[in-house]
């Protein structure tokens, strides 16, 4: 029997199979048995250079890469064209992305590399179609924006989740608070430091030993699932913030529209009617987390023009920046003034370790 079919032999009997305490361990059994199986699958094809295919080796370039993922014909080359000066080839049937075309938006100063894979179809993580290129180059993004039909949306969207999931990416979840470390001897050390409800210590024991695993020290520092247990055993899971953007609004009515647009991490757009377009981009730099922070050299002005600036993940540093600037500023640092909503007044003098926010001034002083 080949990997396919044992794939398809356990989601029908995890399908079948009530889910209550008595079936909860030969679940997890099951999940863990497939999730080696998906494993298998995927290897083979990531193993060599010639696997990705002609036009999937894009270079990662930019401040940010976001990749666009969709069935075939929902509007991704139109969206790369009217957003981007990329021209990627557009008609009205099917399959005319055939290979990963690149193209850059430029906003708030920042350059995001925006990528229009090929349409997805269903069964795209067992190889039909490009499907695997495609979800490949999804994982290297920061940012994975699922373009929908509006008018068919929620199956698209589902069926896409699907793929995504089935492939090791989760969108828009956190990485699970499970601290796995195997050693040589000792058995297993299972502590938890919150009340579990969704595993307890056998179902913990009846997965490692699935993946042959006899001695580690386990400790869950929430309360995660058994699918959130064998994320972590394998490893290989890529967490991707994740945008779901509705095209051709123009064909649907406004109540569904607004139905759509009040969604968790949703957008509504029209590329034919370029409605909507700006805001999906002030959201894509939002779901990115980048902020730029501004430059001033000692006795001049700061350096305020759109194209200056340097471009940091939210959350970073004055380090972050010194090394942003040039490696080896930060070695020389002596202290930093900051204007902007970081500091308590405006200027401030600060140190390595002041965190900084969107449009903060920043002037560096050297030993």
């Amino acid at each position: 029997m080949g990997i396919l079919e044992k794939i398809q032999e356990i989601e029908h009997e995890i399908s079948r199979t009530q889910k209550n305490k008595a079936t909860e361990y030969h679940l997890g059994l099951l999940k863990a048995k497939l999730a080696k199986y998906r494993q298998q699958l995927l290897e083979p094809q990531t193993k060599g250079g010639s696997s990705k295919g002609d036009g999937f080796d894009v270079m990662k370039s930019g401040d940010a890469r976001v990749a666009m993922v969709g069935f075939p014909s929902v509007g991704k080359s139109t969206l790369l064209s009217s957003i981007t000066t990329t021209q990627s080839e557009t008609a009205a049937y099917e399959f005319t992305t055939l290979t990963c075309i690149p193209g850059v938006i430029e906003y708030e100063g920042a350059s995001i590399q925006l990528l229009d894979l090929p349409g997805i179809i269903e069964g795209a993580a067992q190889g039909k179609g490009r499907g695997r290129q495609v979800i490949a180059v999804a994982k290297t993004a920061d940012l994975i924006l699922m373009i929908l039909d509006s008018v068919k949306g929620e199956e698209q969207k589902a069926a896409l989740e699907r793929e995504l999931e089935s492939v090791g990416i989760r969108v828009n979840k956190k990485r699970p608070l499970i601290y796995l470390k195997q050693k040589k001897i000792g058995g297993v050390k299972f502590t938890h430091t919150v009340p579990l409800t969704h595993c307890n210590e056998k179902l913990v024991m009846t997965v490692l030993h699935e993946y042959k695993i006899f001695n580690a020290d386990v400790v869950f520092r929430d309360d995660c699932t058994v699918d959130e247990l064998i994320d972590v055993i394998q490893g290989n899971r890529v967490y991707i913030s994740c945008l779901y953007v509705y095209n051709k609004i123009d064909q649907i009515s406004i109540q569904e529209m607004d139905r759509l647009a009040r969604q968790k991490h949703s957008i509504v757009i029209s590329c034919e009617m370029k409605l909507n377009l700006d805001y999906m981009k002030e959201k894509i730099w939002e779901y990115l987390a980048l902020i730029r922070v501004f430059t001033k050299k000692p006795g001049s002005a700061p350096d305020l023009g759109p194209s200056d600036g340097i471009i940091l993940r939210r959350g970073a540093t004055v380090e972050h920046a010194c090394h942003a600037l040039h490696r080896s500023i930060a070695s020389q640092f002596r202290y930093a003034i900051v204007w902007g909503t970081s500091t308590k007044f405006s200027p401030q003098r600060v140190g390595l370790h002041h965190r900084l926010d969107h449009e903060d001034v920043i002037q560096i002083v050297k030993k």
